[in-house]
């Protein structure tokens, strides 16, 4: 169940119309009170294959908070006349909470990533804020997922951690099906998938520039600096978020 009222329908999903404060402060009440929660960051990839996927739509329905990452998002809200209150990706919302975790006393544990990028962003986290708890670290391999025996030992491990709040950075919808399939096993107060967050923060990839951000234009530099990789995502298959839009303004979908 959303706990978050305030939200708006984008293509047949509800994103929470909610600030970063507001964010960053629910997540502190549902630390302090050990609510199992968690949190999806809806870009136009999300929306696009949640169209096709009822799995994905059934863990989008359950979550705590859907939070609007990207400018198309916040520019597609606009033009149906519901708008949101502001963009907050995850790679954002991570570092928000990494900077105030000292003086909230989180635990901390950080989860997939490409090999040695959770560990890499660790380090760099621990040189900027030496006193931060990160309660621990995990790189599995490549298709892990499919292990019933590595799931259930690396939710063991972060149980044993006892971590208040897990970023998950597996890739969509990866992430957000491991937290909603073993959330009950590792029990942290709240999970956040986070994409490549850990890639960013580790340095392994240039984010784009804050101008870029602001004008949406994150998607551009992306497919610049890993074009192997994403030229398909978002030339390709995100293309079918700009027709569900256009239906919706014209009244065809709910």
């Amino acid at each position: 169940m959303n706990l978050y009222n305030n939200s708006i329908n984008l293509c047949g999903v509800k994103i929470s119309s909610i600030s970063l404060e507001e964010t960053l402060s629910q997540v502190d009440q549902w630390v302090q009170s050990k609510t199992l929660s968690y949190i999806v960051t809806s870009n136009v990839d999300h929306l696009v294959k949640l169209q096709g996927d009822a799995e994905f739509r059934r863990i989008y329905k359950t979550a705590s908070l859907v939070l609007p990452d990207g400018m198309p998002v916040l520019w597609a809200a606009g033009f149906l006349g519901t708008p949101l209150k502001e963009k907050i990706s995850g790679s954002d919302l991570f570092l928000e909470i990494c900077s105030i975790a000292v003086e909230k006393g989180y635990k901390l544990f950080f989860l997939g990533g490409r090999p040695s990028a959770a560990y890499r962003t660790a380090e760099a986290l621990r040189k900027k804020h030496p006193n931060i708890n990160i309660a621990g670290v995990c790189c599995p391999p490549l298709g892990f997922e499919k292990d019933k025996e590595e799931n259930s030992n690396i939710a063991a491990m972060i149980k044993k951690a006892n971590p208040d709040i897990l970023f998950v950075g597996l890739g969509s919808p990866k992430q957000e099906k491991w937290i909603y399939a073993h959330r009950y096993e590792y029990q942290a107060p709240v999970s956040i998938g986070i994409g490549g967050s850990f890639e960013f923060v580790s340095g392994m990839v240039k984010r784009a520039p804050k101008w870029m951000q602001r004008i949406g234009l994150e998607w551009l530099w992306r497919i610049m600096m890993e074009p192997g990789r994403l030229w398909k995502r978002y030339l390709i298959d995100d293309m079918p978020f700009f027709w569900l839009v256009l239906k919706q303004k014209m009244g065809k979908t709910q």
